[in-house]
């Protein structure tokens, strides 16, 4: 695939919304685009593919991880036959004798693998004459970094910005609250299975000003929330079923087990003049379920 080409591919790849068409462009990327340094730099497909690292499809979240392993092991590969040293290391670009990461500049993003953080990005955190506001933009800045590809200019932004905001509402202030809300949030950010706390405040969704004043509960990943969700909904048929006197039934059968001994009680749970909600419980196999 040619440049336009792949501009192409990613810009309806970028507006698609369903799993299959999503795969579709994802496996044409995969099957036509020949990485070189140059072309990952032009199209910012590495960017556009890199988004989808997180999505909830594993088909969807295991090919996009294999497509950036593949790329950047194909990158580094021309590296090393160019030079096979970092003096060759492309201008603006900072080299990392580790190996461990791997970037392609670009105006708003980079492709980037392997871990991050200040050092290795080659950005500099020493903004402040106090050493814990520099220290904290720092572990900011890494916990923003984790698994992601945007600039090192722009995730500086963002933990900048953060720090920023923890220190105005301190009155400008390095107390016990800075240190506690700083650590607070730098471990909500860090948290490996909350990818998309962090996709969404690089992506802008949510403003510093905003994630600052975020409780714990709002900076969970979106999997605890659904199982405090469905925690809170048991918990709630459990006290109806609790307050309600319970009949046991042959006339109901279990969808799970198909036997018919079925307890049950009726609820009203919407307006007096619609139907009362009958909530069962399988004396079998424990299954319940609702209908009205």
């Amino acid at each position: 695939m040619d440049p336009k080409e792949i501009k192409s591919t990613v810009s309806n790849l970028e507006k698609s919304t369903d799993d299959v068409t999503i795969l579709k462009l994802l496996n044409i990327l995969n099957d036509g685009v020949v990485p070189t340094e140059k072309l990952l730099r032009e199209t910012k497909v590495g960017v556009a593919v890199n988004k989808f690292r997180t999505n909830g499809n594993s088909e969807i979240n295991s090919l996009v991880k294999k497509m950036i392993r593949n790329w950047r092991d194909i990158v580094q590969a021309e590296k090393k036959k160019k030079s096979g040293s970092s003096s060759s290391t492309p201008s603006g670009e900072s080299a990392n004798s580790s190996g461990s990461a791997s970037t392609s500049n670009g105006p708003t993003g980079k492709f980037h693998s392997g871990p991050r953080n200040p050092k290795i990005d080659g950005i500099n955190t020493t903004l402040y004459d106090n050493g814990t506001r520099n220290a904290s933009v720092s572990a900011l800045y890494t916990a923003l970094a984790i698994e992601r590809s945007e600039s090192g200019e722009h995730i500086l932004s963002i933990a900048k910005e953060i720090e920023n905001e923890v220190c105005k509402a301190e009155y400008m202030a390095v107390n016990d609250n800075y240190r506690n809300k700083l650590r607070t949030f730098t471990m909500n950010l860090r948290n490996k299975k909350n990818p998309e706390l962090r996709e969404r405040l690089l992506n802008k969704k949510i403003l510093p000003s905003q994630f600052v004043k975020m409780t714990p509960n709002e900076m969970a990943p979106e999997s605890l929330k659904k199982e405090i969700e469905k925690l809170h909904k048991q918990n709630l048929f459990d006290a109806q079923g609790a307050t309600e006197k319970r009949a046991v039934t042959d006339r109901f059968t279990c969808g799970k087990c198909k036997h018919k001994k079925v307890s049950y009680y009726q609820m009203q749970t919407r307006s007096a003049d619609e139907p009362l909600t009958t909530f069962c419980t399988c004396e079998n196999c424990g299954n319940r379920w609702k209908f009205s």
